[in-house]
């Protein structure tokens, strides 16, 4: 018998391809109220979702068959766990799957924003060549903080000490004994250290607006931001203030708080680069992540261990 799923975020055919041939009747909707205002005739049994998605406590009662909630990627900060518990409905998550993929996107947004590539770039296809040969600062050897030293933020450590010999520390809430970096006590403090500081935290509300004015000003006139984690970790407003009078050098985004959105003040900044949240979208990462989401769609309707089931009870990456 096949199990009807149902995907709200984007995926290619050749996903699609790979999921209806793992033996699942897949459909696809643009959020749960565009499904059910087409009065489907099948009951939904798992849901293919994302943190940034989510899946809201309304939702999931609009579902009454729902048993399983899968989450594309490592966020779930969006999903209500709480009422998928009461539901006896389990929830999984993609850690690791798109790890490699999003520590290459924020050296590459790092690199970018120090020698202003994008700007360069547009100003010589306007015929601007001297106008944009401005001095920019160097990577190698410059300090390197990292707000969260999870698996991502490791491994964006690890190409930042041996790829450009850059002094590496970072802020978690609680300190890794597992690493040679340094441990700064807060967000200001890492920010007062840094030239580079790089967002590789959860989302959720423990971690919302936690780079604010104060840690902006720590970070400098001569400090650079890139964000790889998701916006709601920035005080957008802050930030822009900040860019707006040079109080930071620039700022490189991959997330934005509010997305798709963007506020028309940031775009219009020429010291900040943005990328549509293809940090992760590399196609080695998403085939790696649709296979997860197989291999434990599988696993819980044949009633085995799931691989990656979330077990927290908070909505925190």
């Amino acid at each position: 018998m096949k199990r009807h799923l149902l995907i709200l975020v984007e995926l290619v055919h050749e996903h699609h391809t790979c999921l209806e041939q793992a033996g699942f009747s897949v459909h696809a909707a643009s959020s749960i109220a565009a499904w059910t205002a087409q009065k489907p005739r099948v009951d939904v049994q798992a849901v293919l979702t994302n943190g940034s998605i989510g899946l809201s406590a309304n939702e999931i009662s609009a579902l009454p068959a729902l048993e399983i909630i899968c989450a594309l990627g490592a966020g779930y900060e969006n999903i209500d766990l709480m009422a998928a518990q009461a539901r006896g409905i389990v929830v999984t998550h993609g850690p690791g799957t798109n790890d490699a993929s999003v520590a290459d996107h924020a050296l590459t947004l790092l690199m970018a924003i120090a020698r202003g590539i994008p700007q360069a770039d547009a100003a010589v296809r306007r015929g601007e060549w001297k106008q944009a040969r401005q001095p920019r600062p160097m990577v190698f050897g410059k300090k390197l903080g990292i707000l969260g030293l999870g698996n991502i933020g490791m491994q964006i450590a690890q190409r930042g000490a041996r790829g450009f010999e850059m002094p590496v520390a970072y802020h978690n809430r609680q300190p890794r004994n597992d690493t040679p970096y340094r441990y700064c006590a807060s967000p200001v403090a890492l920010a007062e250290w840094a030239d580079f500081m790089v967002i590789a935290t959860p989302g959720g509300g423990q971690t919302s607006h936690i780079v604010n004015t104060e840690v902006l000003e720590a970070l400098g006139p001569n400090g650079f931001l890139i964000n790889i984690a998701r916006g709601s970790v920035v005080d957008t407003p802050a930030l822009i203030n900040a860019l707006q009078r040079q109080r930071i050098a620039g700022a490189a985004l991959d997330v934005v708080e509010g997305e798709p959105a963007v506020p028309p003040e940031l775009a219009r900044l020429t010291n900040v680069i943005l990328t549509p949240h293809i940090a992760g979208r590399s196609p080695e990462a998403i085939a790696a992540t649709v296979q997860l989401v197989i291999d434990n769609l599988s696993a819980h309707f044949l009633a085995e261990p799931l691989l990656t089931q979330v077990t927290s009870g908070d909505n925190v990456t």
